[in-house]
């Protein structure tokens, strides 16, 4: 990216002189090259969208899942929205984005409400920054031409003009830090809300708390109910299940060996029962002398085979085989299992605590646990059981403390020296040069001897394609460091890589970038002439705005597009579907398998954009405009998504918006230092400049100061829930019962444990609910946009969140919960496609005896192709979420 920005800018500053002042008599390119890019990414963008009207109306499983797929819950789907070309868009902006937070997760509706503010904060910034410095900047006297002229470069003239650009810079910077304030309350209030609601508190995961690093001696429930209290309801100790990993592991791959096998077996004898049909044979044609149904067709030769080791192993009959296998290790997980209940393993160092209430867990959460340093923490509360990664359960307190160091260090390097790697591929679209006879390895010169199509490739296609693997890598190399960092939960984890991606973003998407633009621009000239160096890049860097112009077109339209078009997914689920899923399983199992949004990779990037906007703001305010827009149509994008395609498998109950709120800080700073810098070598041509340049000190002191002020002020309700939000509550529970608005006076009933034996569907109350009268006296615009405080308040945001829906356990998803998942996990029931003569029912019959099995909800068609009913969507492997 580093080198398209500098051949984007070389182009428009590139000057033969050597003199600096000819930099400004030069002609700009600048508007050529964005209409060059406008053009072709207009083009696809249009092309792409066309597309997905398309396939949106012929492919409903991959355009708008989360309307009918049955494997959500009712309260779950999205409402079905027209099917025409373009009228389902006036109804799809009808759904508010509250439906998000309600239907599917906070995070979602977070996410959504950062990209509207940065819309918000880029169209003021317009308001404020385009009026004055527009005109400032097309009579500065720089001489530049086409859209430099709209810089801060080309203000040389009248250095008093500067004022005007600190003074909106400052202005801008200000309303930012408004935002980054009212957006911190906003959340820390819908937070609260989000979590006291009953659908929420009636949660295990809310009660329970993860204590790691915790003291051999207090491995012990006695020992831990002592300290701990009376209010400790369950314990789960973290126990070493290597063994039984492995015998779990074993017994399901036999498993699925077995159902792959006798669904191969009852096609393959279905196939072979049909052609002897069109044949004019009967089965008897096909005799071989056994006595099952599927030997009426095919020889045994046919039956379904495999190696005991790759290509040298002895060859067995697969179904016979796996049923031996699950004979004996069937019974031996059982009896495993039953130990690891029993509490006959060896403990770990960490524990799962259960609290009767929510106050009580958040009590234990927010106390000081341990005499000792670093001992019984961190501690965690809200995680759901599937999120835990129960291999850093074991982690010592040491250890992950060297963990920590090691893998930040990783990758802080990665992030500084990522442009070798990227430079190498870019080194290979230009290996002719390289190895040429003036290159600078012509001992590679035979590589120019390669066919020209070959070559071709090479220079053309293969770094593209090792550009595009590089940076699939780096997201899944990043959650690597962050697991083994040793965070327990993978929300956690994307908390981690939210903090590595965006200093990757900032580092290498803006910094080089932009630096390298405005260096690689003006390197000829200085080694002319190096004591221009200051002027040159100063004059150059507003002209590095030119490639982020050029990059949020690409971004904000081509990306837009492909977000809805999605087309690398569609291609998949159907080409991987017809090769692959030969069972009703895997067909299954991809139906509803939900393409997935990682908080961790998907926030810095646009966070990254908010910053580059902010930091171009009083240099190159046509930034700004391009910026709204970009922003605009991501949310458009990833609204449609988050309502009608994907799902979260993720949820870190909104915490990764304050941090995305923080990261913003980092663009102020970078402004504003980046602003200093240019006022201090303007004041080598003109003492006009020193007043700006004193401002813009002055500023950075005090955005350093506030921030420090407000992270005093906010950070421990970011963290945790205060004790006065249980008695807010039942007097907002009380007042909503004496207005006859619902509420239950007990708090919701999530206090009682002892209420929650049943598992109904939990069905989320729709938005046209009765929330009773509004908290306060509907203000204008103004006031409520400055005291968030008050009009975004507790009291305002529960009237978000359900409040009449509970969430209740059966006994044993409550016993069970915080065991490891090799503790709990039941002999999986093998499903097969039944067949029209009874192949598939004495297939069931005889393995019945061994493992679970059925033929129901799937069957082989006239063209003998497995066909499940999808349109039901609860088969009989279905299992209902549960809501931890």
């Amino acid at each position: 990216m580093a080198d398209m920005a500098a051949r984007l800018v070389a182009r428009q500053s590139d000057d033969p002189t050597g003199d600096p002042g000819s930099a400004k008599e030069q002609s700009s390119s600048s508007a050529s090259q964005l209409l060059s890019t406008l053009a072709p990414v207009a083009l696809f963008t249009l092309v792409w969208l066309l597309l997905f009207l398309i396939f949106r109306k012929w492919f409903a499983r991959n355009y708008r899942p989360r309307t009918f797929i049955g494997s959500l819950r009712e309260n779950e789907r999205t409402p079905n929205v027209s099917n025409s070309f373009f009228g389902w868009i006036k109804e799809f902006y009808a759904i508010p984005d509250t439906w998000v937070l309600n239907h599917h997760t906070l995070d979602g509706y977070l996410f959504l409400r950062f990209l509207k503010m940065g819309v918000v904060t880029c169209i003021v910034g317009c308001l404020i920054t385009w009026p004055v410095l527009f005109p400032i900047n097309i009579t500065g006297g720089g001489g530049e031409k086409q859209l430099d002229i709209l810089t801060f470069g080309n203000v040389t003239n009248n250095y008093f003009k500067m004022f005007a650009h600190a003074g909106c810079a400052i202005l801008f910077f200000s309303f930012v830090l408004v935002m980054i304030t009212r957006e911190s309350i906003f959340y820390i209030n819908l937070r609260q809300a989000y979590l006291l609601s009953p659908f929420y508190a009636s949660r295990l995961s809310s009660r329970t708390v993860l204590f790691t690093s915790v003291p051999e001696p207090y491995m012990d429930k006695q020992m831990l109910r002592q300290m701990l209290g009376s209010q400790v309801r369950r314990i789960w100790f973290a126990t070493d299940t290597d063994d039984l990993e492995e015998k779990v592991d074993e017994r399901d791959e036999a498993a699925m060996k077995l159902e792959a096998a006798e669904t191969k077996l009852i096609q393959t004898a279905n196939g072979a029962r049909l052609k002897a049909e069109k044949k004019g044979q009967g089965p008897a044609a096909a005799e071989s002398g056994h006595g099952s149904v599927a030997a009426r067709y095919i020889k045994p030769k046919n039956r379904p085979t495999h190696r005991l080791k790759p290509l040298i192993g002895k060859k067995v009959d697969t179904i016979d085989w796996c049923r031996s296998e699950l004979k004996k290790l069937i019974p031996e997980v059982d009896r495993l299992q039953a130990e690891q209940k029993n509490n006959h393993s060896k403990k770990l160092n960490s524990v799962f605590v259960e609290y009767e209430t929510l106050s009580e867990a958040q009590a234990a959460y927010q106390s000081l646990t341990h005499h000792q340093v670093l001992q019984m923490a961190p501690r965690y509360t809200g995680m759901n059981p599937e999120e835990v990664i129960w291999s850093n359960l074991k982690i010592k307190w040491w250890e992950r403390g060297i963990r920590k160091v090691v893998t930040l260090s990783i990758v802080v390097a990665l992030i500084i020296f990522w442009s070798i790697p990227v430079a190498f591929v870019g080194a290979i679209s230009n290996v002719d040069k390289l190895v040429g006879p003036d290159g600078y390895l012509p001992q590679l010169g035979f590589i120019l001897d390669m066919p020209p199509a070959i070559l071709g490739v090479v220079t053309g296609l293969l770094p593209v394609i090792l550009l595009a693997v590089l940076m699939a890598l780096l997201p899944i190399f990043l959650r690597l460091m962050a697991k083994i960092g040793g965070d327990p939960t993978t929300s956690q984890v994307e908390l981690t890589v939210q903090n590595y991606y965006f200093g990757f973003q900032v580092v290498q998407v803006f910094l080089v970038a932009t630096l390298g633009s405005a260096a690689s621009a003006v390197v000829e000239d200085v080694g002319k002439n190096p004591a221009g160096a200051p002027k040159l890049l100063a004059t150059n860097l507003p002209k590095a705005s030119n490639f982020f112009l050029c990059y949020f077109i690409l971004q904000g339209l081509g990306i837009f597009a492909s977000v809805l078009l999605a087309l690398a997914g569609l291609i998949l689920f159907m080409l991987l579907g017809k090769l692959l899923d030969k069972t009703p399983r895997k067909m299954y199992k991809r139906w509803i398998s939900l393409s997935s949004l990682g908080w961790g990779t998907l926030f810095p990037i646009y966070t990254n954009l908010f910053v580059i906007a902010i930091c171009y703001a009083a240099i190159a305010p046509l930034v700004l405009g391009f910026a709204a827009i970009g922003l605009y149509c991501f949310y458009f994008a990833y609204r449609y998504n988050l309502m009608f395609v994907s799902n979260v498998n993720i949820d870190t109950k909104g915490r990764v918006y304050p941090r995305a709120l923080q990261q913003l800080f980092i663009g102020l700073y970078l402004a504003e230092i980046c602003l200093i810098g240019l006022f201090a070598l303007a004041t080598g041509e003109s003492v006009g400049a020193l007043g700006p340049l004193i401002m813009m000190i002055l500023f950075l002191i005090f955005t350093a100061l506030y921030q420090i002020a407000l992270n005093g002020a906010l950070e421990p309700l970011l963290e945790y829930l205060p004790k006065s939000m249980d008695a807010e509550e039942r007097r907002l529970l009380a007042l909503d019962h004496q207005q006859g608005h619902g509420g239950d006076l007990e708090y919701g009933g999530y206090q009682d444990g002892e209420k929650m034996q049943t598992h109904p569907s939990a069905a989320a109350a729709s938005n046209g609910k009765n929330m009773g009268p509004a908290p306060h006296k509907k203000p204008n615009m103004i006031t409520k946009f400055f005291r968030p405080d008050v009009y975004t308040d507790y009291a305002t945001m529960r009237r978000l969140v359900p409040k009449d829906v509970e969430i209740r356990y059966s006994e044993f998803e409550e016993e069970n919960a915080y065991f490891h998942p090799s503790i709990t996990n039941l002999t999986p029931l093998l499903w097969v496609p039944r067949d029209p003569v009874g192949i598939s029912r004495q297939e069931c019959a005889e393995t019945g005896q061994v493992i679970p099995i059925t033929d129901e909800g799937a069957y082989l068609d006239e063209k003998n192709k497995v066909v499940w009913d999808a349109q039901d969507g609860r088969p009989p492997i279905y299992q209902e979420k549960v809501y931890y």
